[in-house]
């Protein structure tokens, strides 16, 4: 549905692009940010109904993005946290700040669908018409 907008932060610009398609192909209006100081700064200005980050980029990491998102004045915005590390420790971490979904890479995209779906839809936002 395009009135349905995702955040898509990832500094791997294939990966992003792989997601950014994905996500299109499903109706999702799509922001990018190639790292999170960038997607800090298109916060408020974009308010994405959903958040997909990976945890390991440049200036912001994924992790101090879900802090910041969680803290932002506005909406309560669902994050999924994107990352090939695989430490317990992590996973526990991510959602301790916040995050709603972990997804290690690689990952399958019909899989991340189902997942940005099931969100949507604990937000009260249904996916598709």
């Amino acid at each position: 549905m395009k009135g349905i907008k995702i955040m898509v932060v990832e500094d791997e610009k294939m990966l992003l692009k792989t997601i950014e398609f994905r996500l299109k192909k499903e109706n999702f209006t799509i922001v990018t940010a190639e790292n999170g100081k960038e997607a800090q700064e298109l916060l408020p200005k974009e308010l994405p109904d959903l958040i997909i980050s990976d945890v390991m980029m440049p200036y912001v990491s994924g992790l101090e993005l879900v802090k910041h998102v969680k803290d932002f004045d506005g909406k309560d915005i669902p994050v999924i946290l994107l990352t090939t590390l695989r430490q317990e420790q992590n996973v526990i971490k991510a959602f301790e700040m916040g995050a709603d979904e972990f997804m290690t890479k690689p990952f399958s995209p019909n899989e991340l669908i189902i997942r940005v779906n099931r969100l949507l839809r604990q937000k009260g936002i249904t996916p598709h018409a």
